[in-house]
């Protein structure tokens, strides 16, 4: 067998894997509480590892990993952004979001958000569903964009044929397990994804022959790359602590801000069968977080010792899949393309889950028919799901024809900028602030999704070039948050009559703090 047959019996494993976890969750398929939220019944090892490997994407494996490549030791700056965030959302607010979505029967978050809001016209769970129904694709689409050029890296497939293998497989496996399928198969993709993470930058050291060679050799390609400031945007000369500096560095840190109540993240904590699992699952996300992210801005780090820009094809992105390839023998180089899979597709499965439940929970059964068995909700959630699964294939597929080389990463923040900006604010508000109104909460989540569009597209044309830059070493998350925000606030004290119908939060929020 040869390289490439060592390869594809790797991913051939792998998806096999994914297959038969497909499969047994099948079985365990009863009802619709058990195809969106596992019945409840999950334990901290499970839903730790699932949020992780759901937070996570190609990002983490193609994105983060270039970025260490691109500059150096700065791209820790996300490292912290993300344990603030994960930190955050597992410390601050898992148990009080825990304890009330048990209190509310809920199983989505749209149906916590109605429930906390005692919302009984639907638009809070409408606004919700349209969110997630609207971006979902377009993060979704980007994994599938992904999908294919792992395929074209590591074994110089077509991108349209690796993306549609690929993305073949997750259809399969979450239609028939749904949630259930999903958090299984996060548990197995997110354990190879944070062994890769950790082994790969151990075995650049041992090519170079040890850390001290490893930084000798990135200094003299560029002496900022070992600094937390980076190099300059201006050349490795320019490389300070200067107002850009500061600005991306924030940008770097704010992207943990999406943690703070995305919902494909939070449903996990929904599934969890009691409040014990808090503190090993705490422990565990942290854990995990540390080592899988650290482990990627290493790679690319030590890949910047080891190999040129034109080595790995002139794109940064590509240092991962360079290393695996030019480092390892061919069978464990395709374990690392089942890694990047792995990265894709536990954020593929939970997102089309997430969105699914958007469609036929929280608008098809609760909206229009509450009268609905399970049988033919859990039948109509499978076809929803294909449904979304398609439309966010599409989208892929338009990503490749556009832009092979540079057209994924920024629709992936892109994606999970507009779910975090609709969604973060609210949720926060929601279990910390009792004021908060069902307007205030609507607003804000409009705010909050028209924003992510405003400062992407519409703001910049009107800014000089520095202002535009400076706008996009910060990107579109912090500014967008920050402005459903300040509009759940301002909306929610001028709304008189919505404080008067808060009856009994205060009292929901004080057991759920107890």
């Amino acid at each position: 067998m040869g390289d490439t047959g060592f390869k594809i019996l790797a991913v051939a494993l792998y998806a096999s894997v994914l297959l038969l976890i497909g499969f047994l969750a099948s079985r365990r398929m009863n009802n619709i509480r058990d195809y969106f939220a596992s019945g409840k019944r999950l334990g901290f090892f499970n839903v730790a590892f699932s949020a992780r490997a759901t937070g996570e994407s190609a990002w983490l494996l193609l994105g983060l990993t270039g970025m260490g490549y691109a500059v150096g030791a700065k791209a820790f700056w996300v490292v912290l952004g993300e344990l603030i965030g994960v930190g955050g959302a597992w410390i601050l607010m898992s148990r009080r979001f825990k304890r009330l979505s048990d209190k509310y029967d809920s199983i989505t978050v749209p149906d916590y958000l109605e429930s906390r809001f005692r919302d009984s016209g639907h638009w809070l769970r409408l606004i919700a569903a349209g969110a997630l129904i609207v971006f979902v694709p377009i993060y979704a689409g980007a994994q599938v964009f992904a999908t294919g050029t792992a395929f074209h890296a590591f074994l110089d497939w077509n991108h349209y044929v690796g993306a549609a293998v690929g993305f073949a497989v997750v259809m399969i496996y979450i239609t028939n397990g749904g949630f259930t399928a999903v958090v299984w198969s996060d548990v197995f993709q997110g354990s190879l994804m944070v062994i890769g993470l950790v082994v790969l930058p151990i075995v650049a050291l041992l090519h170079v022959g040890g850390y001290t060679d490893v930084t000798t050799a990135v200094e003299a390609v560029d002496p900022h790359l070992m600094s937390l400031h980076g190099p300059g945007d201006a050349g490795p000369s320019t490389g300070a602590w200067d107002l850009g500096t500061v600005i991306s560095v924030i940008g770097f840190v704010a992207i943990g801000i999406g943690f703070l109540g995305s919902p494909q993240v939070f449903v996990r904590f929904i599934s969890m069968k009691n409040e014990k699992q808090i503190l090993p699952g705490t422990l565990t996300a942290l854990t995990w977080t540390l080592l899988a992210d650290s482990g990627a801005v290493l790679v690319g780090l030590f890949g910047r010792a080891i190999f040129t820009m034109p080595e790995i094809g002139d794109n940064q992105d590509n240092i991962l899949p360079t290393m695996a390839l030019e480092l390892l023998p061919a069978f464990f180089a395709g374990v690392f393309i089942a890694m990047v899979l792995s990265a894709i597709m536990s954020t593929i499965d939970s997102l089309l889950v997430v969105a699914s439940s958007a469609g036929v929970r929280d608008y098809w059964q609760k909206v229009r028919h509450p009268e609905m068995d399970d049988a033919r909700l859990v039948s109509l959630s499978r076809k929803v799901t294909i449904a979304l699964s398609l439309i966010a294939f599409a989208i892929g597929m338009g990503i490749i024809n556009y832009d092979k080389e540079n057209g994924v990463f920024w629709i992936i923040i892109f994606g999970w900028s507009g779910i975090a900006a609709t969604f973060c604010p609210t949720m926060i508000l929601s279990l910390f602030w009792s004021k908060l109104t069902s307007l205030g909460a609507k607003c804000a989540m409009v705010a909050g999704f028209l924003s992510v569009p405003t400062f992407k597209f519409a703001v910049p044309p009107l800014l000089n070039d520095e202002l535009q830059g400076y706008l996009a070493d910060l990107d579109v998350l912090l500014p967008s948050f920050l402005v459903g925000f300040t509009v759940a606030v301002v909306v929610s004290l001028l709304d008189k009559n919505g404080m008067a119908n808060l009856v009994g939060v205060d009292e929901d929020l004080r057991e759920a703090g107890a």
